[in-house]
């Protein structure tokens, strides 16, 4: 009994002492490194950074995961091209809308400050003639009312954070931000009916002719007292206005409605190049109208009475739109008006 206790006791000692020997040789032969390796890994203590994982890529590759979705497009992580976007939104977008605004701003205000309000030379002569008539002026007031919000709107989202923002707190602006997006989206829709109306009422009257050369030649009359080139029913000034309506609108309307719906669009990238024309043409046609807003205004006499009650004085129509004044005026003598030689109703004074 007690020698087979003995041998037992042998037995385990020799298989204990295997057991060490061959961990000391695994240590032997395993190099300490990868002992190291094998401690408990803390995940954060070399995370590696968002920045570093970019200079990583090559150029146009992106970070993506995995996703049980059939939208195989919501794989993507990290897209370099959105940091290019998003430097590009907040910082050159900014500047170019700023510098746009601003910039007209200043032009508009050095102008009045050098030429003044440009009057009637002439003086008022109470004879009116009809310049637009109802539809004309709905067709306008419809577009040039819609644009007003939308650039608004559109400004708000470019420079709101900047100027608004540490005005009304982050509450108000949140608020007014979202009733601006509603706003923006819906009222693009009558504002994109007014291009088609405008386009169709006034393409025939805003052909460049070589009357445009001789108006542009002169300045159109804005800078010197007295002269007055001749113009049709448009001057080259206002076709221009009228063209960049069109055309400026126009790549609005299309860009905008890929913002609307993004699967028209096509990629991310598309969606991307949209929003870029989309912002760099409408900073271009807010300062345009800017100018505009001014001459039919406060920079000259007589000129808003088109666009609000429909006539004219007639001494305004002949200084600036002399060759179309003297067509209606024949025209509205002939239909029995008071244009072209009846004797002027009374005008208040002004």
């Amino acid at each position: 009994m007690l020698r087979a206790s003995l041998t037992s006791i042998a037995k385990s000692a020799r298989t204990a002492l295997a057991a060490f020997a061959l961990l000391g040789l695994a240590a032997a032969l395993v190099p300490g490194d990868a002992l190291a390796q094998a401690q408990p890994i803390n995940p954060t203590a070399k995370a590696v950074t968002e920045e570093q994982l970019l200079q990583a890529l090559q150029p146009g590759a992106e970070i993506a995961g995995r996703v049980s979705i059939p939208d195989q497009a919501a794989t993507g992580l990290i897209k370099p091209g959105g940091q290019d976007w998003r430097a590009f939104h907040q910082g050159t977008m900014l500047w170019i809308t700023a510098i746009a605004l601003i910039g007209m701003i200043a032009i508009v205000g050095a102008f009045y400050a050098m030429r003044g309000k440009i009057t009637i030379d002439s003086g008022l002569s109470g004879v009116k003639i009809l310049r637009f008539n109802a539809f004309e002026r709905f067709v306008h007031w419809l577009t040039a009312g819609s644009f007003l919000v939308l650039a608004l709107t559109g400004l708000n989202l470019v420079l709101g954070r900047y100027v608004l923002l540490p005005l009304f707190g982050p509450e108000a602006f949140a608020a007014a931000t979202q009733w601006g997006k509603y706003a923006h989206n819906y009222l693009a829709w009558p504002f994109m009916a007014g291009l088609v109306f405008m386009l169709v009422v006034w393409i025939k009257d805003n052909i460049p002719n070589g009357t445009d050369v001789a108006w542009l030649k002169a300045g159109g009359g804005l800078f010197s007292k007295g002269v007055h080139p001749p113009a049709k029913k448009f001057n080259a000034g206002q076709k221009g206005i009228f063209w960049s309506v069109i055309i400026g609108g126009a790549a609005l309307s299309v860009t905008g409605v890929f913002l609307l719906f993004p699967w028209l669009a096509g990629g991310y990238a598309d969606w991307q190049l949209m929003q870029i024309i989309h912002g760099i043409v409408a900073a271009a046609l807010v300062a345009i109208m800017v100018g505009h807003i001014y001459i039919g205004s406060v920079g000259m006499q007589g000129a808003f009475d088109a666009m609000g009650s429909g006539e004219v004085d007639y001494n305004w129509a002949r200084e600036h739109h002399s060759l179309w004044a003297e067509e209606a005026g024949r025209k509205q003598a002939a239909t029995g008006g008071t244009a072209g030689g009846a004797t002027p109703r009374p005008q208040p004074a002004e």
